[in-house]
């Protein structure tokens, strides 16, 4: 049977791992005057905090999401890379950087649009 033997926080993180994979917006905060947590936010929070416990784990599911995901969800695979990884998160920004798939953003109140290669490069700038 599918899921059978898998702990919690196997499960927990394969569905924000899924979340992530089909996400269309990168948010990393509240949205919108009510400040709402996005589905896709509160997946990447879900894959931060088992970052340290289960990192292995993680990266495998990381590099997974890079290769397969939707251009947001490859945008928050990297992004979390970073912070477990800085030199393959880095390499993972110069690979996007080459990517034209689009996504939404949120700043806040401030809505956006953006490709994967201004993103990526945007990230690489900041480095």
């Amino acid at each position: 049977m599918f899921g059978m033997g898998k702990k919690d926080w196997e499960r927990e993180l394969e569905g924000a791992i899924g979340e992530l994979a089909g996400a269309d917006t990168v948010a990393f905060g509240g949205v919108g005057i009510a400040g709402t947590l996005l589905p896709a936010t509160e997946a990447y929070r879900r894959v931060e905090a088992a970052l340290a416990e289960h990192p292995e784990q993680v990266r495998e599911h990381l590099d997974r999401l890079l290769a397969e995901g939707s251009p947001a969800g490859r945008a928050y695979a990297a992004t979390l890379l970073v912070r477990l990884d800085p030199a393959a998160g880095r390499a993972a920004w110069s690979a996007l950087a080459e990517e034209p798939g689009e996504f939404t953003t949120f700043s806040g109140c401030v809505m956006g649009r953006a490709t994967l290669r201004e993103y990526a490069t945007e990230r690489l700038a900041e480095a």
